[in-house]
């Protein structure tokens, strides 16, 4: 190659690279939404099957949120930028990458209402280089052992066993997690069941969209997803094994930009079209590598963040969003990040083996003053599956979340005919502290069992005789059972393992016998009773 040749071929690469270089990323918001092509009277045209029974199961007509965007608007701006990623209907926008003078020119049209930016540069095409040291979106404390772990205790405080006895594992329910990479998910021996019995109907990523897997990146997800999908009886069984799963890449982990929350929005979308009933997301927002992005605590009312607009739109569509409610308890901020501000979701705290919120976890309310979170599950030692070579533990309240959205879809399951608000319902009343909620807690800890038989002053299992407090936080424990006026107590944790056992009596016909359990430390427990005439056996929880 001549020297002329070679001097033209670096002009050229160095005049792409610069003007690359000038390219950023933004969101162009729209006035209006004209629609010569598209009928809400025609909706199968908009979105699929399982998305219009949704709708009619819960009564929501389609309206001008469900229309996309004019063509019309979008040929004219993909005239303008370099690139348009993707469109937005419910926001009514396209994300672009352009520079400034395309930007200024756009910001000009007639039909434009207002133009954000969204982000720094362009995206990478495969996502393989530059990947930074990177644990997870929200910072997670994390832990990885090479010891096996118990999973029981994470999934009885849930009534999880309870459940799939009862023949409740999520079946017929899709469940779309929103993460930022679900690396290892096809090689880990508990979720091959999914691919094994086609569970997984979809994957996107939003992140770089192209024919990129969504195996890759990261193994937060990963982690996620086994809670709710895992079947391996002797290391890890999630809550909602038999659903199916849509699996999205949101979260960028090269950088920090508002442009995940409208990959967000448009995944939220995405599986809106796909009939999705339940979006688990494990995100959570408030710093950006561009502090301009930054939110303040003003701003968590539910309203002002893109996301958390999105996730509200997704739930009056009739999804269930179940999002983490933040994992900066122990910092400065303290309170929740976006989307748990949203209206109609369910924001998930974390709770350690104490019973007491665990020291991360974010507190509410929302600058608006309403509860958040709204419930709280196990989250400081997860046991969850992230690596190949088995479980591990991991703390944060995005593995609080996926527990609590295994539960709604099992109960869901056994209740097909719930509207999404009358399932958020049931579950927040089964919290522990449903009659005294507060900023710390929510409606405090979910349980199946209370859900679909109800509280009955908080008894856990269903029987003829009864515990009171349960949960058990002061000295002394009631208990009603039997007509006998003596009865054995056998106390058991939950692997089987004899704690107590000792005769009680009572002196009254009917009243309950009295038991002081100062000296019992926290924990989930099985009680045994029995007399001469009947038996009995509950779980009991000492906070």
């Amino acid at each position: 190659m001549g020297k002329t040749r070679l001097v033209i071929l670096f002009f050229l690469l160095v005049s792409s690279w610069t003007s690359l270089q000038g390219q950023d990323r933004y969101a162009v918001h729209y006035r209006y939404k004209p629609s010569s092509n598209y009928s809400l009277d025609r909706p199968e045209e908009l979105v699929g099957e399982k998305a219009l029974l949704r709708r009619d199961r819960e009564q929501i007509a389609l309206d001008s949120t469900d229309l996309p965007v004019s063509s019309q608007y979008s040929s004219l701006i993909a005239k303008e930028v370099q690139e348009i990623f993707y469109h937005s209907k419910w926001l009514n926008a396209s994300v672009v990458l352009a520079d400034v003078a395309a930007i200024e020119k756009i910001k000009s049209f007639p039909f434009v209402e207002e133009v954000v930016y969204v982000g720094r540069g362009g995206q990478q095409v495969n996502g393989e280089e530059g990947t930074k040291n990177y644990t997870d979106p929200l910072r997670t404390p994390s832990i990885t052992a090479t010891a096996a772990y118990t999973f029981d205790f994470q999934n009885h405080i849930l009534g999880i066993p309870e459940m799939h006895e009862d023949g409740y594992r999520g079946d017929g329910v899709t469940i779309a997690v929103f993460d930022a990479g679900f690396l290892n998910t096809d090689e880990i021996v508990g979720l091959q069941h999914l691919f094994n019995e086609n569970r997984i109907l979809a994957t996107r990523d939003f992140v770089r969209p192209g024919p990129s897997t969504v195996f890759r990146t990261d193994t937060h997800g990963t982690g996620a997803l086994s809670l709710l999908a895992s079947y391996d009886p002797s290391q890890l069984v999630g809550g909602a094994y038999a659903a199916n799963y849509i699996l999205c890449i949101t979260e960028d982990v090269d950088s920090e930009f508002r442009i995940e929350e409208y990959n967000w929005v448009r995944a939220a979308e995405f599986a809106d079209s796909l009939g999705v009933q339940i979006i688990n997301s494990s995100l959570g927002y408030n710093h950006f590598d561009d502090p301009k992005m930054n939110y303040s605590k003003e701003d968590l009312d539910g309203n002002t963040a893109v996301i958390s607009k999105g996730a509200a739109m997704a739930a009056r569509k009739g999804i269930l969003v179940v999002s983490s409610s933040g994992n900066e308890g122990n910092i400065q901020w303290q309170t929740i990040t976006v989307p748990a501000d949203a209206k109609g979701i369910l924001a998930v705290g974390a709770i350690n083996n104490q019973f007491t919120k665990a020291g991360f976890s974010s507190i509410g309310p929302s600058s608006d003053g309403r509860i958040k979170p709204e419930l709280v599950a196990y989250g400081s030692g997860v046991t969850l599956w992230r690596q190949v070579e088995g479980t591990s533990l991991s703390s944060g309240t995005s593995f609080s979340a996926p527990q609590v959205a295994a539960l709604a879809a099992g109960l869901w399951q056994a209740n097909p005919d719930f509207t999404r608000s009358e399932l958020t319902k049931k579950i927040l009343q089964s919290g522990s502290q449903a009659d005294s909620p507060d900023f710390e807690l929510g409606y405090g800890v979910p349980n199946y069992f209370r859900a679909m038989y109800g509280r009955e002053e908080g008894t856990l299992v269903d029987s003829p005789s009864r515990i009171y407090p349960n949960p058990l936080d002061e000295k002394e424990l009631f208990v009603e059972f039997g007509q006998e006026n003596s009865c054995q107590l056998t106390l058991y944790d939950l692997q089987g393992k004899l704690i107590s056992s000792l005769q009680l009596d009572r002196y009254v016909m009917r009243d309950p016998y009295r038991i002081d359990m100062g000296t019992l430390i926290p924990g989930l427990y099985w009680l045994e009773l029995e007399d001469d005439s009947s038996a009995a056996r509950m779980k009991l929880w000492k906070k």
